[in-house]
């Protein structure tokens, strides 16, 4: 290999004159490589390899992933392939898709603008940034419909940031996201700094609402909300928002339980999260380390009582879903819709039919744990039930013959008496099945027998 001052030499001394047999005997160089270096077959500073390139193996993966999807991320890229044996780093990774201009162009983004963004500063501890972020197409068995929700807190220094799945974007699912994500943080930071939304705001005027005001001082924090269309001022919330739909949502399997689903959240937060490396005054550190330095404050010793309601349709067991876990309602109300309301920071839950009817307590048993919690008054009613409708009889036959009872007898011949039908007699019926009528019978056709007979004893006397 030739290096950029050789080539520039040999490059010189051509111009001048000099043969190719020349320069090699100047140089002390192969003829044909320096043939090479001068027709411009081989470039300067790059070296042959001599063994064949480890990343060969993923290119077509990485092509064809990138055809799918023009913008999926780099590191979500490097996540895949970790599984499938790559081993290289996410810096090669990037370098090559740059160097063999593996991503295509998206044609339908060519239109997008961008524009400046002003740096803001983020004393530890300062802010904590929050925000919805919506995850269309969720897993068919979670019955949420069409789009699922993500709530997601973010501490503004370090990065750290938590989310939690939910059905509907309710000011009571807002509570229990900010009490859950800000214990996984660690703590609460001094100001909650959210957008115009409903749940938090009067959307026009940016003020607080009185409802969630009480929610505000039981935590201790001051709420600040953005200006209107100014989604960057909590920057922050917004690249976790990027990061969960792009790294985690977007390959998530649909096989999983909602409390699975959000298990694989939290696994994602500590092991990726937590660990990618940011750059301080004082060297690159990890965001888990970062974070051990916002001084947030304590958590309240329980959860703000918001009520949280759930409608969920009961099994044909009785028995109703709720989050991960089962629990018993009498037998009377078997696929009947009912409402479960929990009050957050206690232990139990209420499950309540459609006319505001408590039919059932129970203590509320750890998410995602299969449990089945059952009364034993509902037991012994659902046992009782059961045996009472194992006992109605043989089923019917689909070839059984069932001709009218007495009563149906009795409502046929009122019928008759209103509507002047005569009811039909033995014989009428009779004739009715031979399919015979009197016009039938006088132009049937007669056929005279004795003709076959004779021809019939005519072919036996030949024989």
């Amino acid at each position: 290999m030739l290096t950029q001052e050789e080539d520039v030499e040999i490059q010189a001394l051509k111009k001048r004159g000099w043969t190719t047999a020349a320069i090699a005997r100047h140089t002390g160089r192969d003829p044909k490589t320096i043939r090479s270096y001068l027709n411009g077959t081989t470039t300067p500073g790059v070296r042959k390899r001599s063994i064949p390139d480890p990343f060969e193996v993923f290119l077509a993966y990485v092509t064809a992933r990138l055809l799918d999807d023009p913008h999926l991320w780099v590191r979500t890229l490097c996540d895949e392939l970790e599984d499938l044996g790559y081993a290289m780093s996410y810096q090669t990774l990037s370098r090559k898709i740059r160097e063999l201009g593996l991503r295509p162009i998206c044609q339908a983004c060519l239109t997008a603008t961008e524009r400046p963004n002003a740096v803001i500063e983020h004393p530890p501890g300062e802010e904590t940034q929050w925000d919805w972020v919506d995850l269309p197409n969720p897993p068919a068995s979670w019955g949420w419909g069409s789009m699922a929700h993500l709530f997601v807190g973010t501490l503004a220094c370090s990065g750290k940031w938590r989310g939690i799945l939910a059905p509907e974007m309710t000011q009571p699912r807002v509570v229990d996201g900010l009490d859950r994500i800000c214990r996984g943080l660690g703590g609460v930071s001094r100001v909650w700094r959210f957008d115009r939304m409903a749940t938090v705001c009067l959307p026009e005027s940016g003020r607080i609402t009185a409802s969630f005001a009480g929610v505000a001082k039981h935590y201790g924090v001051s709420v600040a909300i953005c200006p209107p269309r100014r989604g960057n001022r909590k920057g922050a919330v917004e690249k976790s928002n990027h990061t969960a739909a792009q790294r985690w949502w977007r390959t998530l399997a649909d096989d999983l339980t909602v409390e699975q689903a959000q298990a694989s959240l939290d696994r994602f937060c500590s092991l990726r999260g937590d660990t990618r490396l940011r750059a301080t005054k004082d060297g690159k550190t990890s965001v888990a380390t970062l974070a051990t330095s916002e001084g947030l404050h304590p958590m309240p010793a329980t959860t703000y009582p918001a009520i949280v309601t759930t409608e969920r349709v009961v099994s044909r067991q009785a028995l109703v879903s709720y989050r991960g876990n089962r629990y018993s309602v009498p037998p009377e109300l078997a696929s009947a819709t009912v409402t479960v309301t929990q009050v957050l920071g206690t232990d139990v839950i209420d499950i309540v039919t459609p006319s505001n009817i408590t039919i059932a307590r129970h203590r509320l048993a750890a998410d995602g744990t299969g449990a089945m919690v059952r009364d034993h008054g509902h037991i012994y009613a659902l046992e009782q039930a059961a045996m009472a409708g194992a006992n109605t009889g043989r089923p019917h036959r689909r070839k059984e013959r069932i001709p009218p009872g007495p009563e149906s007898l009795a409502a046929a011949d009122i019928l008759r008496t209103a509507t002047g039908t005569a009811h039909p007699t033995h014989a009428e019926l009779n004739e009715a099945g031979s399919g015979a009528t009197e016009s039938d019978t006088s132009d049937a056709i007669v056929y005279d027998l004795s003709i076959y007979e004779r021809a019939a004893h005519g072919r036996n006397t030949l024989s």
